[in-house]
């Protein structure tokens, strides 16, 4: 699954929250200077064509809902991060960031506790 752009992660953020939705409802939901119509309609179709959207037609409107879910997305965003910056070790992400000093290795102490106690669940 490919990385969302920052104007198509905003859009997807609000099917996220909101739900279905015509272009018009996701235009209002935008604080002024509102996008253009056409704009949106533009970045919600190449969505669609990509895989994360899909509609369905009332007369000649579209309401557009999400296929593709926050979790879903996030995990797959994670997934590829691993893939492309650590040769899909997660043992090398860790490890990074325990030398850039964003994980203690009392935090990480206790991720394996909270691991084990997961196991034994």
């Amino acid at each position: 699954m490919r990385r969302l752009t920052k104007k198509e992660r905003v859009i997807m953020d609000y099917y996220w929250t909101y739900g279905p939705m015509f272009i018009r409802e996701l235009q209002d939901h935008y604080p002024d200077p509102k996008p253009s119509f056409g704009t949106l309609s533009n970045q919600v179709r190449t969505l669609q064509a990509d895989g994360f959207m899909s509609h369905k037609a009332y007369g000649t409107n579209y309401q557009y809902f999400p296929v593709v879910g926050r979790e879903e997305y996030s995990k797959s965003g994670i997934s590829g991060i691993v893939e492309e910056f650590f040769s899909s070790s997660y043992s090398s992400v860790v490890m990074s960031f325990i030398r850039d000093e964003k994980l203690s290795v009392e935090e990480l102490e206790k991720i394996i506790n909270e691991i084990r106690q997961e196991n034994k669940s």
